[in-house]
């Protein structure tokens, strides 16, 4: 496997966290990622009265991805408020997918793991073109 900028990428992630918006669980958190060309993107949690519209890190993260001319993600770490590694939650894996494919690696607590192993059998763009005429 491929070596990552795995401490910076955390500290970066850590950094993103100061920044969350997080009254309701005071659970704050902080994305970063290695894009394919060499940037580091960045995202906090920022949450919301009507709890189903909150935004995780890797939201806002993907948006920077986007915002600041794309590419793919390659290498991914989320912390909490304790700079403690966390697991993606199953919609964050789905868009981190989206954005990274089978190959991006995520820093999971017990080690890093591909998102092929973070989300096997995924579905994403791919499986949308099998139904076209």
């Amino acid at each position: 496997m491929t070596t990552y900028p795995w401490e910076e990428l955390r500290e970066r992630a850590q950094e993103a966290m100061s920044f969350a918006y997080a009254p309701y669980s005071n659970y704050p958190v902080g994305a970063a990622a290695l894009v394919d060309d060499g940037r580091i993107v960045t995202g906090c949690n920022v949450e919301n009265a009507a709890y189903g519209v909150t935004l995780c890190a890797e939201c806002g993260l993907v948006s920077e991805l986007i915002r600041s001319g794309g590419g793919k993600l390659v290498a991914f770490v989320c912390v909490n408020g304790n700079g403690d590694l966390i697991v993606p939650c199953g919609r964050c894996r789905q868009l981190l997918y989206e954005h990274g494919g089978n190959a991006l690696v995520v820093l999971m607590p017990n080690g890093p793991m591909t998102m092929r192993q973070v989300l096997p059998q995924a579905f994403g763009p791919a499986d949308l073109e099998e139904v076209k005429e």
